[in-house]
């Protein structure tokens, strides 16, 4: 498996090797051994389907609650982010961003301590990730995905960005935690 340096400390991209054939293909989408610098026991398994130009996040959860994510699409193309938001890190604010696809079957490991979204490219997407804490809605946060101060450069147009209200509503990076 190959390990996509991201420039953020702790945020990875794993790239896994791919059996192709005439038959199709066989990868290993999890296995342990293969993620030597973190032992994370995984709780929760999530999977959402969205159409092109659903964005969802930025969202994040705090205190013991905070999670941990490994995540994927299953079919389609999403542009997915992550924000750094541990105030003792060099990066804090930093963000990153990767395609993750069906074809490439790319995944990204977003530690504790920051926040995550992803918009949809393709017609129609399946995302999937695991958490290594259980969601908690008392200790979850957002920070509205067009804040200038991170600035991240999302590969959709902003008027074809679908958004939840509760998305609509979350606050500017520096409102987060008030």
């Amino acid at each position: 498996m190959k390990v996509i340096d991201t420039g953020i400390k702790d945020l990875l991209v794993f790239e896994p090797r791919v059996f192709e054939d005439e038959r199709g293909y066989f990868f290993e989408s999890y296995n342990e051994s293969n993620y030597p610098d973190f032992s994370t026991i995984w709780v929760q398994d999530n999977e959402s389907k969205s159409t092109q130009g659903v964005l969802r996040g930025l969202h994040y959860q705090l205190g013991d609650t905070a999670q941990a994510k490994l995540v994927r699409a299953i079919t389609g193309e999403i542009y997915d982010v992550a924000v750094d938001l541990r105030s003792n890190s060099k990066t804090y604010g930093h963000w990153y961003g990767t395609m993750l696809t069906a074809k490439n079957k790319r995944q990204m490991y977003v530690p504790r301590g920051f926040a995550h979204g992803f918009v949809v490219i393709s017609e129609t997407a399946i995302f999937a990730y695991k958490c290594d804490n259980y969601y908690n809605k008392e200790s979850e946060g957002g920070i509205i995905y067009d804040d200038p101060t991170i600035g991240i450069d999302w590969p959709i147009d902003k008027s074809e960005v679908l958004l939840s209200s509760k998305d609509m509503d979350l606050p500017q990076f520096g409102d987060h935690l008030k």
